[in-house]
């Protein structure tokens, strides 16, 4: 057999597939069907109104079928360009606007302009497993950033690990896998640190449509030399459930999204058309929508927050957007328990384990006592259920010690 990549044998398997292998040939008993709290994805299709509109484009609109501009559709990139001027208080222009497929694609592409193998970039722990798993691919290194106990990074370690290898300090706000919203002034120092470091600053804003304040996150953008030091990214697949359509934003210098062009064009030539026009069609005409979902996914946040105040042992880090990153009350790696917890009570979460380095790499051992619920596809009845059966699960804390190795047969009904 011809030889495998050694960087891609050594990268991490995505966690989400990893999580769907517990539950694939798994029965649920009937009175206890399986609550999936595991990926950070709308599983309901995007609003009536978008798809009549998607139905419209695809049967009379030609173009929509082939191949786009490499950096995306002009009145897409006009469309964000305007809006975001507006939100942020900045002046962006249409040419500082790249579309992408996905937001993963923006920060590899991103990455692309900033390092070559052997440089490094600062990563948040916990961190979005799919940023870490693309430094691997392609040979940068991830540098841990802790956190502080309200996970937010801490800027003073940023200072400290920071050197002529880092390209970039990558945030996420609101924070995936966390919940945790960034404060204005925290994203503005460590924009700061960046620029004093001569890296670049990537905040990735993939749930700013979430975010529980009122007003713009940061003031990032009325800086008028905003573009020597950000890269934001984005993403349409939450905001209107644009998930299997791949529509993502780069916001950055255009000389740098000239450089993405050459990354974009080798890998996706361009990000699908239908997905780019139906985020504009809802920039254009779903903001009343959004600010319906964004009240709905507070509503639940306030739920799983007060659920899980009445357990005992338990302990909330973090929440927001659509995460309670948690920390449970256990003596035993939340790898083991997250396996555990499909057992016993059909809950599927993913552990602290698949958001950090692993102990002999360098890694905290507290990911071992970390899950992170994904709760905006649950609404008050299903998040009343899940504290309910973590309820039985803290009363009765041998279930939780079943699953010594991962699921891979048929569990019968308990």
């Amino acid at each position: 057999m011809s030889p495998f990549s050694a960087l891609l044998r050594a990268t991490a398997p995505p966690p989400v597939m990893e999580a769907r292998r517990w539950v694939a040939d798994t029965r649920f008993p009937p009175e206890r069907p399986l609550l999936n709290l595991s990926q950070a994805a709308p599983v309901e299709p995007p609003p009536e109104p978008l798809r009549a509109a998607m139905a419209g484009m695809v049967l009379s609109e030609p173009d929509t079928h082939l191949y786009g501009p490499v950096l995306g559709l002009p009145e897409l990139r006009a469309e964000i360009a305007g809006r975001w001027s507006m939100q942020y208080g900045g002046a962006i222009h249409p040419e500082d606007v790249a579309i992408t497929a996905g937001c993963n694609m923006a920060f590899c592409a991103a990455l692309a302009t900033l390092a070559v193998p052997g440089d490094a970039i600062l990563l948040p722990v916990p961190w979005y497993f799919n940023h870490k798993m693309w430094c691997d691919t392609v040979g940068v290194e991830a540098i841990p950033l802790p956190c502080r106990p309200d996970m937010t990074p801490d800027p003073e370690a940023a200072r400290r690990l920071i050197g002529p290898r880092v390209k970039a300090i990558v945030l996420i706000s609101p924070n995936n896998p966390t919940g945790a919203e960034y404060p204005a002034g925290l994203v503005a120092e460590f924009a700061g640190i960046a620029r004093s470091a001569g890296a670049a600053l990537m905040l990735d804003e993939t749930y700013r449509d979430f975010d529980s304040r009122e007003g713009r996150a940061h003031d990032l953008f009325t800086d008028p030399d905003w573009r020597d030091v950000l890269i934001h990214l984005y993403s349409f697949s939450k905001a209107f459930r644009l998930t299997g359509h791949r529509t993502g934003a780069i916001i950055a210098a255009p000389d740098r999204l000239a450089e993405a062009e050459k990354f974009l064009d080798s890998v996706a030539i361009c990000a699908p058309t239908l997905g780019q026009k139906a985020a504009t069609w809802g920039l254009r005409h779903l903001g009343p929508w959004v600010a319906g979902e964004r009240a709905e996914i507070l509503r639940r946040r306030a739920a799983i927050t007060a659920g899980l105040a009445t357990l005992p042992g338990w302990r909330l880090l973090g929440c927001g957007a659509y995460f309670a990153y948690v920390e449970h009350p256990f003596d035993l790696p939340s790898d083991r328990l997250a396996k555990a917890m499909v057992e016993s009570q059909s809950l599927l979460v993913l552990p602290g384990t698949m958001f950090g380095p692993a102990p002999e790499k360098g890694g905290s051992t507290g990911f071992g006592r970390q899950l992170r619920l994904a709760f905006a596809n649950m609404d008050a009845d299903g998040l009343a259920t899940v504290t309910r059966r973590l309820a039985a699960l803290t009363a009765n804390p041998a279930l939780a010690k079943r699953a010594e190795a991962p699921l891979a047969t048929p569990m019968a009904s308990a």
